[in-house]
């Protein structure tokens, strides 16, 4: 029986790439996006045209009091696609970037990162851990800059230090349903995050590059295939770690 994943954000950048990479191996994946619903029937679309089955579903991870209608529309979905009440699978990948430093940081930006970042993974774990099967997986995503320092992310990078800890306690109280949990910190990584600013900016972009070890920032096809792996489950012995993909930056 195949596993499915839960990719919140699947629609673009990283998510996308990690659902595509997971259906690569043979896994079906439930890919959620929170307002370009063109985009995620696409990533449905590359998936099904691979063999494995499918689904996209509207989900604003900063939105609390929606998941109830969203774990409705999810149970709905296991059923009619897969006849299951459960999924194997959750990777916490939906976020967003905010650029500056603290002295121009405003509270609504704060405020959004620590909802999306911290509020979100926590809250949406605990909506889904009755249909999360047991022997499941899950992935929190973090940062590089949980561990080095970059002017302007300081809002950020405080809230991916708060993912990292609350990885360490979910998978210390969902071990014993045999669920592990890891967090996976991507480098400078070329996406549309924080308004594409390692994509577009050539000297940010070189600045990190030459902070790499590999000396080049990363691409999406650097994480999404190593998340997929992390599922396999022949890594089921890896929980409670902090994985940082960043081809040794700042080493």
């Amino acid at each position: 029986m195949s596993k499915i994943a839960l990719v919140t954000g699947a629609n673009r950048g990283l998510g996308r790439n990690t659902a595509l990479a997971i259906a690569e191996r043979g896994g079906d994946v439930i890919v959620t996006y929170r307002s370009n619903a063109e985009q995620a029937e696409e990533v449905v679309t590359l998936i099904r045209e691979m063999g494995r089955r499918a689904v996209a579903l509207p989900l604003d991870v900063a939105d609390t009091a929606s998941f109830p209608s969203f774990i409705e529309s999810l149970r709905a979905e296991l059923r009619n696609i897969w006849g299951r009440d459960s999924f194997d699978h959750l990777v916490n990948n939906a976020g967003h970037g905010e650029f500056a430093l603290i002295e121009e940081t405003t509270e609504a930006q704060f405020d959004g990162l620590f909802a999306v970042h911290v509020k979100g993974v926590f809250f949406l774990a605990q909506a889904l851990l009755p249909i999360l099967a047991d022997g499941g997986r899950i992935v929190n995503f973090s940062s590089g800059l949980t561990r080095v320092s970059f002017p302007g992310f300081a809002a950020y990078s405080a809230a991916k230090a708060a993912v990292e800890m609350l990885t360490v306690y979910m998978a210390r109280e969902f071990g014993a349903r045999g669920i592990a949990v890891n967090t996976v910190a991507p480098g400078a990584i070329e996406t549309d995050f924080g308004g594409g600013l390692v994509r577009d900016n050539a000297e940010v972009n070189a600045q990190f590059a030459g902070m790499t070890a590999l000396g080049r920032v990363g691409l999406p096809d650097d994480i999404g295939p190593m998340i997929a792996n992390l599922l396999r489950d022949d890594n089921r012995w890896v929980t409670a770690q902090r994985i940082e993909v960043s081809g040794g930056q700042t080493i």
